[in-house]
């Protein structure tokens, strides 16, 4: 054997993935409770500003939803009055404040009930479509990324790249109501395999989950293939590579961990932007959560009702950014002095 050929005989290093450092309120985690906490106080507060405001400006009169358009302007003007719409803004924003802190959200126009009761029966409803379709985002789109990213490396099967590449793209961009509307006439309407709408039987999720993840896996994929081509070009992996390692022992050992933090990142960044495609997709299939209700809030002019769900919804989404964040400062440290340079 040839000097040139000659396998390593030294030990392999292992991959440099930072361990997680004790939760502790002492040095870079205070800052970041510190950070994050101010961040996610002045993102409630602008938030709850904006449910506010941008209700008002819909177009159309709630009275008129509720009373029918041939009321006379004395029963529109009772309505209003009860309604409390014919208050200023300002009285109107302090009973907003009141009702999000006593936690009833308001009253519904349509149903003169609590809010929060119309959405604590929708949510769980949505809930149940946007959990599993990030859980199978996941699974399709690490495995996939990975597999493709290895089998690419260094430019190799460039018409494998390609043709992923253009494939992952289309479906990351579809819009998801296109999507959902594909899978119902296909798998509804012409094979008659699947459900095309309703929530009664564990059969009718497939389709709604399907279409919610589709688009997210094949975003996640294509970024983790950028990142597996990265970690497979670091020097570590070139000498693990050297050792002559199993390729199953190579890629997860030392490949896959140092993906964790990419794919943690996007998996907030998934998880929030199905928080806001459920609403769409919701429509499409006839599903009772959140979005088929707000729907009908705005055309009712269910003013209580669209400030609850949008209030709920963003705050969700607030609360798992948070989440990922502190994941991440668990898992890469780095993340914790990240922030402070606007991580």
């Amino acid at each position: 054997m040839s000097a040139g050929s000659a396998v390593p005989t030294g030990p392999l290093p292992a991959a440099p993935v930072r361990r997680a450092p004790r939760l502790r309120l002492g040095g870079g985690w205070a800052g970041f409770a510190v950070r994050r906490a101010g961040g996610l106080l002045m993102s409630m507060l602008l938030l709850v500003l904006v449910t506010f405001l941008i209700v008002p400006l819909l177009p159309g009169d709630p009275a008129r939803a509720i009373a029918g358009t041939n009321s006379s302007p004395a029963t529109l003007a009772s309505i209003r009055e009860r309604l409390g719409l014919d208050e200023p803004m300002a009285t109107r924003f302090v009973h907003y404040l009141g009702d999000i802190a006593s936690g009833r959200l308001g009253t519904s126009f349509r149903f003169d009930t609590p809010v929060a009761d119309i959405i604590a029966t929708r949510l769980p409803y949505t809930v149940q479509l946007v959990i599993p379709a990030v859980l199978l985002s996941l699974v399709i789109a690490v495995p996939l990324g990975m597999t493709v990213g290895v089998l690419t490396r260094d430019g190799r099967r460039r018409r494998l790249g390609v043709g992923f590449g253009t494939v992952a793209g289309l479906l990351a961009s579809a819009p998801v109501y296109v999507v959902a509307t594909l899978l119902i006439v296909l798998f509804s309407i012409s094979l008659g395999l699947l459900p095309s709408g309703g929530a009664t039987t564990p059969s009718a999720l497939v389709l709604p989950i399907a279409a919610l993840c589709i688009g997210p896996a094949f975003a996640i994929a294509r970024v983790v293939r950028q990142e597996t081509a990265s970690v497979l070009a670091q020097d570590y992996m070139r000498t693990a590579r050297g050792h002559r390692l199993g390729s199953v022992r190579l890629h997860l050992r030392h490949a896959l961990p140092n993906l964790v933090t990419s794919v943690l990142t996007l998996s907030g960044l998934v998880l929030t932007s199905l928080l806001g495609g459920t609403i769409i997709l919701e429509n499409v299939f006839t599903y009772p959560g959140l979005g088929t209700e707000v729907v009908q809030a705005i055309i009712y002019k269910d003013y209580p009702v669209i400030q609850g769900i949008i209030l709920v919804v963003g705050m969700l989404a607030l609360l798992v950014n948070l989440l990922v964040d502190v994941v991440l400062g668990i898992v890469d440290p780095r993340t914790l002095e990240g922030g402070r340079r606007g991580h």
